[in-house]
């Protein structure tokens, strides 16, 4: 699988899937969730998120994109950041694991991701930018392109100097 970094908006991406940093509820939020919620169509994503009855945290579960140029939304919940010693980062290498096996059941052979748990979830974006771009490589898909999409300047340059040394 190739992976690559890049600066956008993920509700432009026109992969196979794009990922939703979600909360439990599926309900719609802030951030990249209000977003794509937004950008896909807010009831239409609402009422096949409700469908799906929520989804616990390290899972993924998708429902079609709508409005959106992506196929499907793989919705996943990344961990609440609180110390590091409580398994935030398997919780959140999990999430990624999840994203690319829904993918693969899918049949989706690209998917693009966002900065997952870095936001409302105060993750430390410098080791969720490790954890992704590690998780990523690790896992056996037949996912042929995974983007990595940086809302801000900082993030990409993260990502990249990872995909470079990792």
């Amino acid at each position: 699988m190739r992976i690559e970094a890049v600066h956008g908006d993920i509700t432009e991406e026109t992969t196979d899937a794009i990922v939703n940093a979600a909360n439990e509820a599926l309900a719609g939020g802030g951030g990249v969730d209000g977003a794509i919620h937004d950008a896909a169509g807010w009831e239409d994503l609402q009422r096949a998120c409700q469908e799906l009855g929520g989804c616990p945290t390290g899972d993924a579960k998708a429902t079609p994109a709508f409005a959106l140029p992506a196929r499907w939304i793989i919705h996943t919940v990344g961990p609440r950041y609180r110390d590091g010693a409580r398994g935030e980062a398997a919780l959140l290498a999990r999430c990624y694991r999840r994203c690319l096996e829904v993918a693969d059941e899918l049949g989706a052979r690209s998917i693009a991701f966002p900065a997952i748990s870095t936001g409302v979830y105060g993750y430390p974006p410098e080791d969720a930018a490790e954890i992704a771009v590690t998780t990523l490589r690790a896992t056996p898909t037949r996912v042929k392109l995974a983007r990595l999409v940086a809302f801000d300047d900082r993030t990409l340059a993260r990502y990249e100097r990872l995909l470079e040394l990792i």
